[in-house]
């Protein structure tokens, strides 16, 4: 076989496997790689029935009619919704050629004006998002038994901003950029799992508020649902503590660069009325570098033979004003951040600095533990979890704390990302604990574009196990580690690349056709991108109509 012959033999393969890619030059005509859908939803709903015609909703004269429970959450929602049909619509404008002429009015399929959404949740509004929340909810647009009518029913809230943007995605701007159109259809969806998150990292490059908030509304428009943010690490300390203002004063990069408490409430306030709910993680006894400018005598001193060498290592766990110090500073938190669970951290512990220090060894000693530094870390790790079960908040920890044996009260739940991810769900849900996975879906490892594909094809269920473990799964993160992600590329490099472990999260197990995912993520991109989310391109050569 001639070399050519083989280029265009794997061409052929490349193409036969995922009918996307193509090799540079190689294609069977001019035009998009990847042509998007247009009004499909993502992530894809639970239960669809279409039905013949379209809808016209003209922006000047639609609005939304409550015809059951009213809320200060509902009102806001309508009025962020509005903005984006205008938004849509004046974009289509903008880049209109020829004027309009309401070629809809000629289609035989124009069933009339929509110029009202029904809206009927029908239990009172709830005022905070929480785990396992319901999110289900019911959408019929010019559906047999009500032509010419929409209407949106959900016994919650929460279920009544995910119809909200259900209807959103399914409007699309007429050719004319004079009106949206609607197809007649009906919706029963519901998440598949009740935690749906991204992670942050605000440590190793801080992100301005503004980015977070941009943040926040494209997981609005993927449906997620839980922001973890992952707020210090070693390299800095951007939280403003009441009780401890040297944490941040001295570890955070600079002054300027720190999360004050109006700006954390401002995005938990953002968050709540999207329906999504905020979890802090404050890393221990590992990645505390930062915590050490502020506080010095909390981390453990490193030693070289029998002095110290200057360097400091994890949260010293053998001194009671650690633990003082520990109890106030969750207090703080869990009064500040309104979500019932935190995260504790608790992995990649290096515990040559433990080893090297005399009093550490001494206490080990004293206490029979005989050169096993994970059993210490237990003994930190137990009486943190005790404080916040103090507190009356519920713990979430990296799989190291489970891994190393410590003694988890059953409703920890515990965050699977490293190793064998199948192995370690089937041993989490076989000790009774509620699990979370991130393994598949870590954003900070790049590759080509496409490769959402690869996070498309991951599974939180897709481990040997009984039904009952498989239920424990509680669903999934994507996660954006901060090292080389700033407020200059953090949403290209999110999105939507996070939007492939959103549908995971969301959709029926078996949705999995990557062929169909690519053409909806394709018009989904470009939908974010009209709403001011830069996400990248999803699948090659093409654009944005």
């Amino acid at each position: 076989m001639s070399p050519g012959q083989l280029f265009l033999l794997t061409a052929a393969l490349l193409h036969g496997c995922h009918g996307l890619w193509y090799p540079r030059g190689i294609g069977t005509k001019p035009g998009p790689q990847v042509r998007a859908t247009v009004g499909k939803v993502w992530p894809k709903v639970q239960q669809q029935q279409n039905f013949p015609g379209f809808l016209v909703l003209r922006t000047t004269a639609f609005n939304f009619k409550v015809t059951g429970v009213d809320c200060d959450l509902m009102r806001d929602a309508f009025k962020r919704y509005q903005s984006v049909f205008l938004g849509e619509l004046w974009m289509r404008r903008q880049n209109m050629k020829t004027p309009p002429y309401k070629s809809w009015r000629k289609n035989r399929d124009f069933q009339g004006y929509l110029d009202t959404l029904e809206v009927n949740l029908l239990k009172p509004c709830e005022v905070l998002p929480y785990l396992g929340m319901d999110e289900a909810y019911e959408l019929r647009v010019n559906s047999p038994e009500r032509q010419g009518t929409a209407v949106l029913s959900s016994d919650s809230i929460w279920g009544i901003l995910r119809g909200l943007e259900t209807f959103s995605q399914l409007l699309v701007p007429d050719p004319d950029g004079v009106a949206m159109i609607i197809n007649s259809t009906a919706i029963v969806d519901y998440p598949r799992f009740p935690h749906r998150g991204l992670l942050l990292d605000t440590s190793r490059h801080f992100l301005s508020v503004s980015s977070i908030l941009e943040m926040l509304d494209a997981m609005e428009y993927n449906k997620m649902n839980v922001f973890h943010w992952h707020i210090v690490d070693d390299q800095s300390f951007p939280y403003e503590s009441a009780l401890f203002p040297m944490l941040s004063q001295k570890g955070a990069y600079s002054p300027h660069l720190v999360y004050t408490r109006d700006e954390i409430l401002s995005i938990i306030e953002y968050a709540r009325q999207r329906g999504i709910r905020v979890i802090p993680e404050f890393d221990t006894p590992g990645h505390t570098r930062s915590w050490g400018e502020g506080i010095p005598d909390v981390l453990t001193p490193c030693y070289d033979g029998d002095e110290p060498d200057g360097t400091f290592g994890p949260i010293n766990p053998i001194q009671n004003i650690t633990y003082d110090f520990l109890h106030l500073f969750f207090t703080e938190v869990v009064e500040l951040f309104s979500d019932q669970y935190v995260h504790l951290g608790g992995d990649e512990v290096n515990f040559e600095c433990w080893a090297s220090n005399p009093a550490i060894n001494k206490f080990m000693e004293a206490h029979n533990i005989t050169g096993n530094y994970a059993q210490l870390e237990e003994i930190y790790i137990q009486r943190l979890i005790d404080i916040t079960d103090e507190l009356n908040a519920s713990s979430v920890v990296w799989q190291e704390v489970f891994d190393n044996g410590v003694d988890l009260p059953g409703d920890t739940v515990v965050h699977v990302w490293t190793g064998d991810q199948s192995e370690e769900l089937a041993k989490v849900t076989k000790a009774g604990h509620p699990a979370l996975l991130s393994a598949c879906w870590y954003l900070d490892h790049l590759s080509t574009g496409g490769d959402w594909q690869k996070f498309y094809l991951c599974d939180p269920q897709d481990f040997p196990g009984s039904e009952e473990q498989k239920m424990r799964v509680i669903g999934g993160e994507a996660c954006m580690w901060g090292e080389v992600v700033d407020d200059s590329n953090l949403a290209t490099r999110v999105w939507p690349r996070a939007s492939a472990a959103a549908e995971k999260l969301w959709s029926q197990a078996t949705v999995s056709d990557i062929n169909d995912a690519a053409h909806r993520l394709e018009e989904h991109t470009c939908r974010m991108k009209r709403r001011g989310i830069e996400a990248q391109p999803p699948n090659g050569p093409g654009f944005c109509p």
